[in-house]
């Protein structure tokens, strides 16, 4: 087993999410989730094992990839089952779990009546057709799904029959791939596999039979795995979310096995990915779900930049060598996916009131692909018509967001990300409960026209009279006694200035150093808080071949230029385009807000957050030219 095992992350009900926004995006997908009938979400289940024999279409059956025609139909439902039951384990939403319960039971019955193993929405022989060398659109995929979603029934929701089901569904595969030569298997994995790796990975962790380690090395994918051990290019050119569920599989088999063959796969495959490749200010490489070439991004920005399956499963590897190195840079790589790629791609809502209107919808759901193109608009799909394989990774992605801030080993407390929140664990015998809540430093409650909050006047009106530029994450322990630990604190790479750190108004930290974690070691005491101050400012991002070719954040967030066309921004310092960028309409009510303008420009562009944009043409990406 791996040693790092001892190193846990705190979720599930042990931790809270209290981040309004982050709640708002979790109570949209459930409330999504919830408003799609089991008749429909069960129906090609039910048509391939002769349950469901109805002659025409059917008013509300799910259209797109879900259709009966489609070859991956039947696969939102696996990553639908997976959501529920990340839901369940993190809030103990019994209604959920009880649709999630139903549904299994109906898998259940369809098993059986396909012959007590075959549980898939689609039929055997299009596994037996790719055996042959015949094109079918990603069988495994779609089976991988399923599995996915009964495991995760079983693992976070206690669900054993979806176990069982899972267990003789697998009989199936062990039984087709026992006679295959490991020619004939090595062809069989070239047609996408999805996560199958993971899934024997998981059965074997669970129950510990050998059939199952049969099944890891039969799915054992050397066209790919041996040349990324070798340290080889096998991406460039490639699709992307082919092969990301593919490499999690062997970081999970390194988690179970403790066999280093696995993690070196997994950290050249994130070299090979990410820190030879460059990415694009989102944390984005691809382009059309293909890996762009090394450090040569700017030729595709494009309409189909990043997918938003890529964005989900990346953040999920980040996870695994974050765990197993304590390197803060995975953690930084996970926070700039999170609001340059979930919160972008999905569940945007419109802020406007007061009788100020737009011509587009309030709402979007998802966008398959971000933009990358200059001018480029997102392209919002719709709720039951088009159910792309980014709808499956989009319920999992918002079902629970309390997970990946704080990890704990010993008397070792991680804080990890900074997102309203609170945890709570145990630490040397002790119960302690951390409560994290970001001070705004507005002076002010009065967050609308419609709030009663006191208008009493305080220090930070005067204090901060313009946008302060610093996120100020504060903590405050509850113990039930005074307890030695470390609290080990992330400075996060986009610091711009000094971080410093104050414990019950004390300062004990101060230091421009980034990307690392500070360690607090004392006997701490009920009630002590420590304030942290992280400055932040705009900065530039070039794209990696081309430093004239520029992007700008505000410390993690992608800044948008809201313009219908490539626009050329004239700097005067071209070793510093940001400093081209000024705050504007910097605060509403009692909030500071994070938009800014262009100066010294012909025409002016609005720059806002790229998870603030809907459906208005936008820029990430600006030509600068130096007017010295």
């Amino acid at each position: 087993m791996n040693t790092n095992s001892q190193f846990m992350e705190l979720d599930g009900r042990q931790t809270q999410l209290l981040d309004p926004e982050l709640r708002r995006r979790e109570d949209e997908n459930r409330s999504y989730m919830m408003h799609l009938e089991n008749r429909f979400l069960l129906l090609n289940f039910n048509l391939e094992a002769g349950r469901d024999t109805s002659a025409e279409a059917i008013e509300g059956m799910h259209g797109g990839w879900e259709f009966p025609t489609c070859e991956l139909r039947g696969h939102f439902l696996g990553h639908w089952l997976s959501a529920a039951a990340m839901r369940y384990h993190a809030s103990g939403d019994r209604e959920i779990k009880a649709k999630a319960d139903s549904i299994v039971d109906e898998l259940a019955e369809c098993q059986k009546e396909n012959g007590g193993q075959w549980a898939a929405p689609i039929p055997e022989k299009y596994l037996y057709r790719i055996a042959g060398g015949k094109q079918v659109w990603a069988p495994h995929y779609t089976i991988h799904k399923v599995f996915m979603g009964l495991l995760d029934m079983y693992e976070y929701a206690g669900n054993e029959t979806a176990l069982q089901i899972a267990e003789n569904f697998a009989d199936w595969f062990y039984d087709w791939t026992k006679d295959f030569s490991r020619e004939q298997m090595d062809d069989i994995l070239d047609f996408e596999t999805g996560g199958m790796l993971e899934i024997w990975v998981q059965l074997f962790g669970i129950t510990g039979k050998e059939k199952y380690a049969a099944l890891m090395e039969r799915y054992y994918r050397g066209r790919l795995f041996d040349p990324l051990l070798k340290g080889e290019d096998v991406l460039t050119n490639m699709h992307a979310n082919t092969t990301i569920p593919e490499v999690i599989g062997c970081a999970r088999a390194y988690d179970v096995t403790g066999d280093e063959k696995w993690r070196k796969i997994a950290e050249n495959y994130w070299d090979l990915a990410v820190t030879q490749r460059g990415q694009y200010a989102t944390g984005g490489q691809t382009c059309g779900e293909i890996w762009s070439p090394k450090k040569k991004l700017g030729a595709r920005l494009g309409l189909k930049g990043q997918e938003h399956c890529t964005v989900y499963n990346m953040i999920r590897l980040a996870g695994f060598l974050f765990r197993w190195s304590r390197d803060p840079a995975y953690l930084d790589y996970q926070e700039r996916l999170l609001y340059n790629g979930l919160m972008s791609q999905a569940y945007w809502q419109s802020d406007l009131s007061h009788g100020f209107t737009s011509p587009y919808p309030s709402r979007g759901l998802l966008t398959y692909f971000l933009p990358m193109r200059a001018g480029g608009r997102k392209g919002w799909s719709s709720k039951t018509g088009d159910f792309f394989c980014c709808h499956g990774t989009m319920v999992q992605a918002n079902a629970a967001f309390n997970r990946g801030i704080y990890y704990q080993q010993e008397d070792h407390l991680y804080v990890c990300q900074y997102r309203d929140s609170q945890t709570t664990c145990t630490v040397n015998g002790s119960s302690v409960t951390l409560l994290q809540r970001a001070d705004p430093l507005t002076g002010s409650s009065h967050l609308a026209s419609t709030s009663s909050a006191k208008q009493s006047v305080l220090e930070d009106t005067r204090k901060y009279p313009s946008q302060p530029d610093c996120l100020v994450p504060c903590l405050k322990l509850e113990l039930e006694k005074d307890t030695e630990m470390t609290l080990q604190l992330r400075i996060p790479g986009w610091l711009a200035g000094e971080a410093v750190i104050l414990v019950n108004d004390t300062e004990v930290y101060r230091s421009s150093d980034s990307c690392l974690f500070v360690p607090l070691k004392r006997v701490w005491k009920n009630g002590d808080v420590i304030r942290i101050l992280l400055p932040r400012a705009v900065t530039c991002f070039p794209l990696p071949e081309d430093e004239s070719t520029v992007a700008f954040l505000y410390g993690p967030l992608v800044l948008a230029g809201l313009c219908e066309e490539e626009r050329i921004l004239h700097v005067p310092d071209a070793a510093h385009p940001e400093q081209i960028l000024t705050h504007d309409n910097e605060r509403e009510w009692g909030s500071w807000k994070s938009t800014f303008r262009t100066t010294g420009q012909e025409r002016g562009i609005r720059f806002i957050p790229l998870h603030e944009v809907g459906y208005e043409p936008y820029s990430i990406y600006f030509p600068v030219k130096s007017d010295q």
